[in-house]
């Protein structure tokens, strides 16, 4: 009788650990993503597998973003952390160091060869983004536009200096696709048990960006090469110039703090009304105040809004990736054909 209940007793507690062990298993994947855009593609691509969160939110914008206490809690509870690289998120050193984080992360954009910005830095030279990259001499406003440095929350300076390297690469479909795969290959890395379930989702995701691609490709076939010219609020489209053959004319350069010199939005003008540019737009995380008065000055229309370095808010329809690539492109073929 006294073997009996040790038995019985050494099973109760083998199945107490067992329960334990599928509860610890069960929890979800704890990712932090740095921004609203790769935090959609991390639930797409784990589904019910990962509790994903982001830093900055919808409709926030990366370039002016200062961390909070909170998001320094947020990030320490992580178990992976997602970034997008070419130092788009110049907070984050600073956000890993408050938090203590030194887990794993992934770089979204590794093995992406990225854009060059023409004059370097944050310059808002006056580089279109024309497809074959045929653009005019540029003169150099570095002088210009030199960036206060600003304080964080712990009274540190800092400034939103960017590299030379364009970090917009989301905005190319096609180079979507890579941030896909590694986004895929960071949650198995981190799960393995739930590695097929991952590269099932993310085949599953691939092929609707695809689609969504081959669809923009077909649908701009409408608008004459010609004609596909606009003005956006800053340089933010470059990869999807090159990817659908329009160009974008920025106001301002690579971060949206940054201000346009009075030459520089003289230059725009003149430029919009020579080449009878018929679009301007707005973007949800930049002020529309100098889309407006280039719009005044021009004759142009305002086009609507782009999204460039956020999603919108839930219920938007432009709060997943597919659905703010589907947005911007319905925007600018709404305004770009005859």
């Amino acid at each position: 009788m006294k073997m009996r209940g040790m038995y019985s007793g050494r099973m109760v507690l083998a199945l107490g650990l067992l329960a334990a062990s599928l509860a610890v298993q069960a929890e979800p994947l704890r990712v932090v993503s740095s921004f609203s855009i790769l935090n959609d593609m991390v639930k797409e691509i784990g589904g019910d597998k990962v509790m994903a969160s982001t830093i900055v939110p919808a409709n926030g914008d990366a370039h002016s973003f200062e961390p909070r206490p909170s998001d320094a809690k947020t990030l320490a509870k992580a178990q992976l952390l997602v970034v997008n690289g070419l130092e788009f998120e110049s907070w984050l050193p600073r956000l890993q160091q408050a938090a203590g984080y030194k887990g794993p992360q992934v770089v979204a954009t590794e093995g992406i060869t990225p854009l060059a910005f023409e004059g370097g830095a944050d310059d808002h030279a006056d580089h279109d983004h024309d497809h074959d990259h045929d653009h005019e001499p540029a003169h150099d406003h570095a002088q210009d536009h030199e960036h206060a440095p600003e304080k964080d929350h712990s009274g540190h300076e800092h400034s939103h200096q960017h590299g030379s390297q364009d970090p917009h690469a989301w905005q190319s479909l096609d180079l979507a696709q890579i941030y896909v795969r590694n986004i895929s290959k960071g949650l198995e890395q981190a799960d393995p048990a739930n590695a097929q379930y991952y590269q099932g989702r993310a085949k599953d995701y691939a092929q609707r960006i695809q689609e969504l691609d081959d669809s923009i490709k077909t649908r701009l076939q409408a608008v004459p090469v010609d004609k596909r010219k606009v003005i956006t609020s800053h340089d933010a489209f470059s990869y999807m110039s090159e990817a659908y053959n329009i160009r974008f004319i920025p106001l301002v350069g690579v971060s949206s703090q940054a201000e346009p010199s009075a030459r520089d939005i003289a230059q725009i003008i003149q430029q919009a009304r020579s080449e009878q540019i018929q679009a301007i737009f707005v973007e949800n995380t930049v002020s529309a105040k100098l889309v407006e008065q280039v719009a005044r000055e021009t004759g142009a229309k305002v086009g609507g809004t782009l999204y460039s370095d956020a999603l919108g808010v839930p219920g938007s329809g432009v709060d997943t990736y597919l659905g703010m690539m589907r947005s911007n492109t319905d925007q600018l073929i709404k305004a770009l054909q005859p």
